[in-house]
């Protein structure tokens, strides 16, 4: 259980991260569910991305889990983003 823990704070904070991103930016074609499933996928493959940069590693490698926090929601909001701005995109391209 001690080694499942980082990574649920890691889906659930990425899946914070892609909902405050998905409520902030409106314009965004991308809804609840998506922005959580987004969220959560991004906060853990964020956290696991984070750990491969060297000046990252000292912060994520302490005893709390400030760093797994930080790095899931980071990472859930950066790729909620991409997505949804891909979305938009798309759209305005098959409106034309």
């Amino acid at each position: 259980m001690t080694a499942l823990l980082p990574l649920l704070i890691q889906l659930i904070s990425g899946a914070a991260g892609g909902n405050v991103v998905g409520a902030l930016l409106k314009n965004l074609p991308v809804g609840k569910i998506l922005a959580t499933v987004l969220g959560a996928v991004g906060g853990a493959g964020g956290a696991q991305l984070a750990q491969l940069i060297p000046a990252l590693q000292e912060l994520l490698s302490g005893a709390s889990y400030g760093g797994d926090i930080g790095a899931g929601a980071g990472g859930g909001a950066i790729l909620t983003l991409i997505v949804g701005l891909i979305k938009k995109a798309m759209a305005g391209g098959a409106q034309s």
